[in-house]
């Protein structure tokens, strides 16, 4: 599994960075405040004020453990999308610390 980021749980959401070979941005996933349908994102992410995804909450199928599953775009990825999970960060003792688990679609 690739780490491509961590991100601490805070009061409202998440925060931390972005990190690949070539991109490294400070992010924010905050709770979707104008959900209305089962559809939307429970998440939006941002950077610099920009959103560049949506995460939804999650159940393992056979851990029944809730996480977020992440999707991101923006023009420094190319035309595809960035999918990624929030899991426990490798050697991580802080249960409020995630990695942003990348997770390829190929």
């Amino acid at each position: 599994m690739t780490a491509i980021g961590h991100v601490t749980k805070t009061e409202n959401g998440y925060k931390g960075q972005l990190k690949t070979v070539s991109i490294r941005a400070d992010i924010d996933i905050v709770p979707n405040r104008d959900k209305s349908a089962d559809t939307q994102p429970d998440f939006r992410v941002l950077t610099q004020g920009v959103e560049i995804g949506a995460g939804w909450i999650r159940r393992g199928e056979t851990s029944g453990k809730g996480y977020v599953s992440l999707a991101l775009a923006a023009p420094e990825f190319g035309p595809r999308k960035i999918y990624a999970n929030l899991g426990r960060a490798a050697g991580q003792d802080d249960e409020n610390v995630f990695a942003l688990i990348w997770n390829p679609q190929d």
